[in-house]
């Protein structure tokens, strides 16, 4: 037996942890958010990452738009922006035995509905962001993750460089910085993210700056680099990503590069076209974009030097409407949800190129899908 010692095995369990290869193929649960007519509500599903199946989907809570989704930080708690019966507002669950949600409390926004959610890493708050009404909301959480009395927060202003969508602010993702130090808010309506600072202990948020996308791109949702360095915004009506340097210190950017998730020429020959979602893979070589109306895939090299990205692939969906996207924890397959097609798809992500193959046989119905959440499974 080689005797390695404590260095030989720390190397030798970093250097596991890096080559997602090496990692065991698992199963996970799956949830679906909705939005339309055909929804009862919340629906759940397993997925075999070692086959790249999904099993049927199964209605996991019965409630009016569940829209978007988010975990608590402990795995154990489930969040949603949903229609209630005091208004549009977030519902909360406690997630049990086989997947089911129980409910622990629900809020209403106050300010309309919501487009996405995002739990704050410390868990002691939410946010919501109201495309509609051009709001932040911040919702406190209890220890046992009940939701406190929402706090509005107002956008101003509008671009207004494309008629009618940007004449007023629409804030249309919320999400944080890699160390929880600011939260930021992609505004459609106002062409770049709105950047607060984080008070955990209140907790609260103050604005504290704004980095400026492309003038008519529309900013809808963004991810940082897996290393914190970037920052990868998905401009819905240009069908663009825009890429800024992140300063963690400082919580300020500077905007680096925008290159197109379609061709002039591909968009041309569409009705419509707009970008949905962006997901960074773990290895953090790689970005996908989802194109709404030409229903595809677009699969980014991403250099992690620089944060530039080079379009390598174009992948259909085997659906209709890709609004959302998630890739698998591991990293090895990538779930594209057909909102007008009522599909949930599976293509395998190959773990050198980055690229997609669609997993043949491999699409289930849901209904009306609009979000794709990966959560422990039990």
């Amino acid at each position: 037996m080689i005797e390695l010692g404590m260095a030989g095995i720390l190397g030798a369990l970093l250097a596991t942890a890096s080559t997602l290869d090496a990692r065991a193929p698992s199963s996970w649960r799956v949830y679906f958010g909705t939005g339309g007519p055909s929804a009862r509500g919340i629906y759940t599903a397993t997925f075999d990452g070692e086959r790249g199946r999904l099993s049927a989907a199964e209605l996991a809570h019965e409630i009016p738009s569940p829209g978007f989704l988010a975990l608590h930080p402990d795995g154990r708690k489930l969040y949603a922006v949903a229609d209630l019966p005091g208004g549009p507002g977030v519902a909360a669950f406690a997630i049990g035995v086989g997947g089911a949600l129980e409910p622990i409390g629900s809020a209403p926004t106050g300010d309309g509905g919501a487009a996405h959610v995002a739990v704050h890493p410390s868990g002691r708050f939410l946010l919501t962001a109201q495309y509609g009404r051009g709001s932040v909301a911040l919702f406190p959480l209890d220890a046992e993750g009940r939701l406190g009395a929402a706090r509005i927060v107002r956008h101003e202003g509008g671009s207004r460089v494309v008629a009618k969508r940007q004449d007023a602010p629409h804030p249309h993702w919320c999400g944080y910085s890699p160390d929880g130090r600011f939260a930021l808010v992609p505004d459609l309506g106002l062409d770049g993210i709105v950047i607060y600072r984080v008070d955990e202990s209140a907790p609260a948020i103050e604005r504290h700056g704004f980095a400026a996308s492309v003038p008519g791109g529309g900013a809808r949702h963004m991810r940082f680099s897996i290393d914190g360095q970037f920052i990868h915004l998905l401009d819905e009506l240009a069908l663009s990503v825009t890429t800024f340097a992140w300063d963690a210190q400082n919580g300020t950017v500077k905007k680096l590069a925008t290159v197109p998730t379609l061709s002039e020429e591909v968009k041309a020959k569409e009705d419509f076209n707009s970008a949905a979602e962006i997901v960074v893979h773990p290895a953090g070589r790689t970005v996908y974009t989802s194109n709404r109306g030409h229903d595809s895939v677009t699969v980014f090299r991403a250099n992690p030097a620089s944060g530039a990205l080079a379009a390598i692939q174009v992948q259909p969906v085997r659906g209709a409407f890709p609004r959302h996207i998630a890739l698998a924890p591991d990293g090895a397959w990538l779930l594209a949800a057909g909102a007008d097609s009522n599909t949930v798809s599976v293509h395998r992500v190959d773990q050198r190129t980055g690229e997609l193959t669609y997993q043949t046989r491999s699409v289930v119905h849901v209904p009306a899908p609009i979000c794709i959440l990966f959560a422990a499974k039990d």
